[in-house]
C-alpha cells in the first residue's frame, strides 16, 4: 500500500461525548487519501471505545501514557505517513471539503508550508453561534502570527510535513522522542509552534476563504482560565525573545495588547468584568492604537465591560444567550 497524502492527528483524552462526532467529521471528507492517527493520551473514560466503534482501515490508532495535548500531537506527528499534516482535537468537527480545500491549496503553491482557514464557534450540544473566528486570508506576514494569530485554533491548520519538520527537536528528557509542539505548555502551545515556524524557520503561511472548522466553545474548559492562559502566553513570548529579540522588541507591545483584548472578550465571556475592565485598559494603555486599527472590535470589547460591569453576571448572561447559547 502506498502512504496516504494526507495524515489526521487527532489527540483524544475524556471527550466520550464529542470525539464520534470528530471521527465521522474526518471519515465524511471528500479528500478521501489520508490516515487518522487517533493517538488514546491515557484516558479512562470510554473515549477509544468509541473510536474502536468505527470501521474503516484508514484509523491507525496509537497508545501512550498521557502527556497531554502537546505531547499526544507530537506522537501522532511521529506517527504520520503523509506529506501534509493535519491537526483535529477531538472535540471539533471538519467541514466535508476542508482537506480537498487545503489539499488544492498547497499542491498549487509549492512554497506555501502551512494553509489554514475560519472557524465557526459551537456551543457544548454543537449549536453554532453568532461569532466566528473570520482571519485574514492569503499570504500572512510574521508579524501577523505572533500579533494576531491568524490561525486560530489547532483544528485549522494543515501543513507540509517537510515544513513542520524544520521545527522538529528531540525531547529534552527522552531524547529518543522526536517533538514538534513544545510539551513544556498546557496552553499557548499553538501559536508557540506557528511563531516558530514563522520566525526562526521561515515557513509560509497562508489562509484560504471558508469557515472550515466547527470549534467547541466549553465552559470551564482549560482555555477558560484567563490568568493561566496569559502566563503561558507570556512564557511563549520569552521563548520567543530568546531566539528572536529584536522582533520581539518591534513587535512585542502590539501583539502584548492584542492579546490582552483577547483576554478581555473571554473574561466578559466567564462573566468577571473586573478582570475584563483591568485588561481591557491595559491593553489600551500599551497600544491606544487598537482605537483606529480595529475600532468596532475594540470599542465593542469595551462596551460588552461596560454593560457586564453594569448589568451584573446574569442579566449579561441572560442578553447573551442568543450569541453564546451553552458557551456562556
Amino acid at each position: 500500500m502506498t502512504n496516504p497524502k494526507m495524515s489526521v492527528v487527532m489527540p483524544i483524552y475524556h471527550v466520550e461525548e464529542f470525539v464520534g462526532e470528530s471521527v465521522q467529521s474526518v471519515l465524511d471528507q471528500t479528500f478521501a487519501d489520508f490516515e487518522l492517527i487517533c493517538v488514546d493520551d491515557g484516558g479512562t473514560d470510554a473515549s477509544m471505545d468509541i473510536v474502536r466503534g468505527f470501521c474503516d482501515p484508514r484509523i491507525r490508532i496509537v497508545c501512550q501514557d498521557n502527556r497531554g495535548l502537546a505531547g499526544a500531537r507530537n506522537t501522532g506527528i511521529a506517527n504520520a505517513r503523509g506529506d501534509f499534516v493535519a491537526l483535529l482535537d477531538s472535540d471539533d468537527i471538519w467541514h466535508p471539503e476542508k482537506l480537498a480545500l487545503h489539499f488544492i491549496h498547497l499542491m498549487a503553491n509549492p512554497d506555501i508550508g502551512a494553509s489554514y482557514a475560519g472557524s465557526r464557534m459551537i456551543d457544548r450540544d454543537g449549536a453554532v453561534l453568532k461569532v466566528a473566528m473570520r482571519p485574514k486570508v492569503g499570504r500572512i506576514s510574521t508579524r501577523d502570527i505572533f500579533c494576531r494569530n491568524p490561525v486560530g485554533n489547532g483544528s485549522a491548520p494543515v501543513l507540509r510535513k517537510t515544513a513542520l519538520d524544520l521545527a522538529a527537536f528531540s525531547h529534552p528528557q527522552e531524547h529518543s522522542r522526536t517533538c514538534w509542539f513544545d510539551e513544556n505548555f498546557r496552553q499557548s502551545e499553538d501559536i508557540e509552534l506557528w511563531t516558530r515556524l514563522a520566525v526562526k524557520h521561515g515557513v509560509t503561511f497562508a489562509g484560504i476563504d471558508g469557515l472550515l472548522t466547527d470549534y467547541r466553545i466549553i465552559p470551564g474548559a482549560l482555555s477558560a482560565n484567563v490568568v493561566k492562559q496569559y502566563l503561558s502566553w507570556t512564557k511563549m513570548v520569552r521563548k520567543l525573545n530568546s531566539y528572536a529579540p529584536e522582533f520581539v522588541a518591534k513587535h512585542g507591545d502590539t501583539a502584548r495588547a492584542y492579546q490582552l483584548r483577547y483576554l478581555a472578550r473571554r473574561s466578559v465571556q466567564l462573566g468577571n468584568f473586573e478582570l475584563a475592565r483591568d485588561l481591557m485598559s491595559k491593553a489600551l494603555r500599551l497600544q491606544p492604537r487598537l482605537l483606529t486599527q480595529e475600532p468596532v472590535k475594540t470599542l465593542t470589547t469595551a462596551g460588552a465591560v461596560v454593560a457586564g460591569t453594569w448589568l451584573g453576571q446574569g442579566r449579561f448572561t441572560s442578553l447573551m444567550r442568543p450569541y453564546l447559547k451553552n458557551a456562556a
